[in-house]
């Protein structure tokens, strides 16, 4: 039943029409996108009734979410894409050992996190940035979000690996599950409960552990690629292709973290309202960006099972129609967003005027570069997809790492808080023009139905 289950998948992914095919796959990881980027915002949402200093600590803790996330994707992603095209040449055997060296080594890598998180807790909490008057906040978040480490970053990796075999339904139900679980929480332990903050970490790593449960019974049901421990099996070559895959993903994230404490560290001098309005400002854009990475997400399994089959011609198709929706939808929200700015600010801090003055500017400089992001998303789903680790490694550290570190300490020296906030923006500009140069000669060489690995 699990080989006809696959064989159908194998069918649909590499003969059905491109776009058609490429919506449908889109549809569970849209949705999965926006909730899991919601129930981010709802922290934010929440915390903002404790205060700005509360508030900030959410922005704080930010980097350290996204670093243990980085090693979730790194696994998840570099296991799934692997996995994906040995389905596409069918090769069974191998994708299971990957699947299971994927999961069981992200699950040592959580643990790993959580015991030197909560060793290090303190020096760690000022490094990422906070305040005196943030600190206490963030210990308290920070401590209860690393006790979670190690479902958080195994749930990633069932995620993927379901989503890049084509079962983005079984991964969206997961999610959404436990996402609209956190929304419910975060409410009931912080002021029923009257936990404050503690209550909503405590309500994001028991969502977290809700969505773990439920990945691993999609995994189950599915009629993938199932989690055996017998088949874990760590070699040089199995974790050297798994990081062919998951390294692109390991440098976005990670330089996603790193960047956001240089931003907390260039907005610390301006007070706790310049860091609370730069932590409401990510969660806002991670939101009005997740639908379009959601979307290509509904392109990876398609590009990585075509690519595994030879069939170029399907992921250069399937690459442009992605390319085109999402750069329109990021100019409408783009638009949307310079014009409501300051009312969507003052929708998580509408007591602190300061908030939404630094808020809404930043927002209207980051509207400026945002359909740019598109195009740039895009190209490191297709690079990494298709195992080009070294251009999708220097794509998906561009934005955040390349261009967007560098500035975030340069240009505040110069400009002051107009520097904290531009330097977003600048960072997609310079990340879009490095994007076409690295992918279009690859792209012109799969329109030829040319394999770019042996050009």
């Amino acid at each position: 039943m699990e080989n006809d289950a696959q064989a159908r998948k194998y069918k649909q992914l590499t003969e059905a029409p491109v776009e058609p095919l490429i919506c449908k796959m889109a549809v569970p990881t849209i949705i999965s996108m926006l909730i899991t980027s919601i129930y981010n915002m709802a922290d934010t949402f929440f915390v903002g009734w404790l205060g700005t200093s509360a508030t900030g600590a959410v922005g704080v803790v930010f980097p350290l979410m996204a670093a243990i996330q980085a090693v979730g994707f790194f696994f998840g992603q570099g296991s799934g894409n692997y996995i994906s095209r040995q389905l596409g040449a069918q090769h069974r055997e191998e994708a299971a050992r990957m699947a299971a060296t994927g999961f069981f080594s992200a699950l040592g890598a959580g643990a790993v996190i959580l015991a030197f998180g909560l060793v290090f807790r303190n020096p760690l909490c000022h490094l990422l940035g906070a305040t005196d008057t943030i600190f206490p906040y963030a210990l308290d978040y920070m401590c209860l979000i690393l006790i979670g480490a190690p479902w958080m970053t195994a749930a990633l990796v069932l995620n993927n690996q379901l989503r890049l075999q084509g079962n983005a339904t079984y991964a969206m139900v997961g999610l959404v599950s436990g996402g609209l679980l956190n929304i419910a929480l975060d409410p009931l332990f912080i002021f029923v409960f009257q936990m404050g903050i503690s209550g909503a970490a405590l309500a994001t790593i028991l969502s977290q552990f809700i969505s773990f449960c439920l990945l691993l019974l999609g995994v189950r049901i599915s009629g993938g690629i199932q989690i055996r421990l017998r088949l874990f099996s760590p070699s040089r070559a199995r974790y050297a292709a798994l990081a062919g895959g998951g390294l692109p993903s390991l440098c976005r994230q990670g330089l996603a973290s790193i960047a956001v404490t240089c931003l907390n560290t260039a907005a610390r001098p301006y007070g706790d309202a310049a860091i609370a309005a730069m932590s409401i400002v990510t969660r806002v854009s991670q939101f009005a960006g997740s639908a379009m990475i959601g979307f290509g997400q509904g392109f990876q399994p398609v590009c990585g099972f075509n690519f595994g089959a030879r069939k170029y011609d399907r992921v250069s198709r399937g690459f442009w129609f992605c390319v085109k929706v999402s750069t329109v939808a990021l100019l409408l929200l783009a638009v949307v967003g310079w014009i409501f700015a300051p009312q969507v600010i003052a929708i998580f801090r509408a007591d602190d005027p300061e908030v939404i003055r630094i808020g809404a500017a930043t927002m209207r400089w980051q509207c400026i570069s945002f359909p740019l992001i598109a195009w740039s998303t895009m190209c490191n789903m297709l690079l990494q997809n298709i195992a080009m680790t070294v251009r999708a490694s220097i794509v998906a550290a561009a934005r955040q790492g390349l261009f967007f570190i560098p500035l975030a300490l340069i240009l505040p020296i110069f400009f002051g808080l107009t520097g904290v906030q531009v330097c977003q923006a600048a960072s997609d500009v310079c990340s879009f023009f490095l994007a076409i140069a690295l992918t279009v000669p690859v792209l012109r060489l799969l329109s030829r139905g040319v394999d770019p690995h042996t050009a």
